[in-house]
């Protein structure tokens, strides 16, 4: 273990259960001592505004939650009306 607690796999560890560099890891603490394991990770997508926009505008269910939406775009700096979406009819 090195001073700063960065731990050395041995090459034939790190091949068997499929370690990278800058792999993304698990550790847990278990009666036997500390456990760690690869993670899985799961890539997430990020809204833009003009996503989030665009979903207010088309979950809208009435004329009332339509306006309130453009009103909400309107307040993240947006204009609903250059808004790609469907609007409420």
């Amino acid at each position: 273990m090195g001073k700063r607690g960065t731990l050395v796999i041995a090459a034939s560890l790190r091949k068997r259960y499929g370690f990278e560099d800058g792999a993304d890891v698990v550790q847990e603490a278990t009666p036997e001592g500390v456990l760690i394991r690869p993670a899985a990770t799961v890539p997430l997508r990020v809204y833009s505004d003009q996503d989030r926009a665009m979903f207010l505008l088309n979950n809208a269910c009435s004329v009332e939650e339509y306006e309130a939406a453009r009103q909400a775009v309107r307040a993240m700096g947006l204009d609903p009306d250059k808004t790609k979406h469907r609007p409420f009819v």
